[in-house]
């Protein structure tokens, strides 16, 4: 690799390490799980590699001196590498050697920047796979007890109390840091919202509340008229739930969240009923168009307290009312609160090409990024190129919560 100059300013390969620019502007992904995985490196990563990531094995604790052997219950999900975003620029031999004072500042750092907000919002997506919801479809957060339900929800679920984290949209940190003025907080947290403008670090339990502008808004389905469950489930683990209704044309998209009536959630650790009722997200697009009824996939699936992985007190019986959450074909910002092991982000080694000008390889915490450069001798210029080859995936959805705007 050829380390390129010109009489006002070097780049090196290291630039790329140097500016750190896609960590730094990086909101939402810099709070979660970033693993990284180097076993592409020398024949280079391909779109749709795969992760396998153990999840944590449960069980149920018995009672009584006699031994109760039970299988082991551990869980696997797989993480799938499968997208690629790059960001590339195209240089004269003139433009690298008169204007470009430093090519690391001037030029990988904003176009990192764009790079991370692009990232950022794809991740923001992850709001599809997660059903714990809190705060009213359609008023903008602003006060602490949306962040309090939230920090319950966490905790309903055994959730950790360290590594808790709130991205919210610049509406929803306007309105959280005007709301919330009037609190006896400690001196320095005042000081650093008024200065910033943003809820900043150590606040109400949370590690971190940041703002981000790629936060995603989600668009409802169309709520049929008066939903019910058209027939009780019997078994462990069915993430599907026959549904009937009495009219309408209805759509329900990934994301929908709805509760049914009278199943509540229940602790992951003691397996009993948190009172709250179990919301469930519908994890497969479904459209009617002449019957009244439906059949809906859910997360979570149905375990009912007898089994290690309940998330049920009970299962659901025929004539069970559904309610979803905000208004029919609706569109809502999905601020989000969450553990830090809620969410893998994951980067591979793409291939370093041979025969080009530079080309350069950096990981710096957890995230791989690629940089390429080739001459064009027939136009006399410099196109460059800067890759991230990564997936990401909810591996632990009752570690996170929606926060509603």
């Amino acid at each position: 690799m050829v380390t390129c100059s010109s009489p006002k300013g070097r780049f090196k390969p290291n630039d790329l390490e140097r500016t750190h620019g896609l960590e730094n502007n990086l909101v939402l992904t810099r709070n979660v799980n970033r693993q990284y995985d180097d076993s592409f490196a020398v024949e280079g990563a391909k779109i749709g590699s795969t992760l396998r990531i153990r999840l944590p094995d449960r069980a149920l604790v018995t009672d009584g001196a006699a031994l109760q052997v039970q299988d082991d219950n551990e869980q696997f999900t797989t993480l799938t590498v499968a997208s690629q975003k790059h960001i590339g620029v195209n240089f004269t031999s003139a433009e690298l050697t008169m204007q470009l004072d430093d090519f690391a500042e001037r030029v990988l750092k904003p176009r990192i920047s764009q790079l991370a907000s692009s990232i950022d919002n794809d991740v923001a997506n992850a709001y599809k796979s997660i059903y714990s919801s809190v705060g009213t479809p359609g008023t903008t957060p602003s006060t602490s007890l949306v962040l309090l339900q939230g920090n319950q929800k966490l905790n309903e679920y055994a959730s950790p109390m360290n590594d808790r984290y709130a991205t919210v949209n610049p509406a929803a940190n306007a309105n959280l840091v005007e709301g919330m003025k009037g609190f006896f907080n400690p001196t320095s947290t005042i000081a650093r919202q008024f200065t910033a403008g943003m809820m900043g670090t150590g606040v109400l339990g949370y590690d971190e509340v940041n703002m981000s502008q790629s936060i995603v808004n989600h668009t409802t389905g169309v709520t049929p008229t008066a939903p019910i469950v058209a027939t009780t489930v019997t078994t462990q683990g069915q993430s599907t739930l026959a549904i009937s209704f009495t009219s309408g044309s209805p759509t329900f998209k990934i994301g929908d969240v709805f509760t049914i009536s009278g199943r509540y959630s229940v602790n992951p650790q003691t397996r009993q009923s948190t009172g709250s009722l179990q919301q469930f997200v519908v994890t497969a697009d479904v459209t009617v168009s002449s019957a009244t009824t439906a059949t809906l996939s859910i997360s979570p699936a149905l375990y009912t307290s007898t089994n290690a992985l309940a998330t049920v007190d009970s299962f659901p019986t025929a004539s069970d009312t559904l309610t979803f959450l905000g208004g029919s074909a609706t569109a809502y910002p999905q601020n989000l609160i969450y553990h830090k092991n809620a969410i893998t982000f994951a980067t591979a080694d793409l291939l370093l090409p041979q025969g080009v000008d530079m080309a350069s390889r950096q990981v710096h915490n957890g995230i791989s990024m690629r940089i390429v450069r080739q001459y064009d001798i027939n136009n006399d210029r410099m196109p460059c190129r800067i890759d991230v080859l990564y997936g990401y995936s909810v591996i632990r959805p009752q570690m996170a919560v929606r926060l509603w705007g």
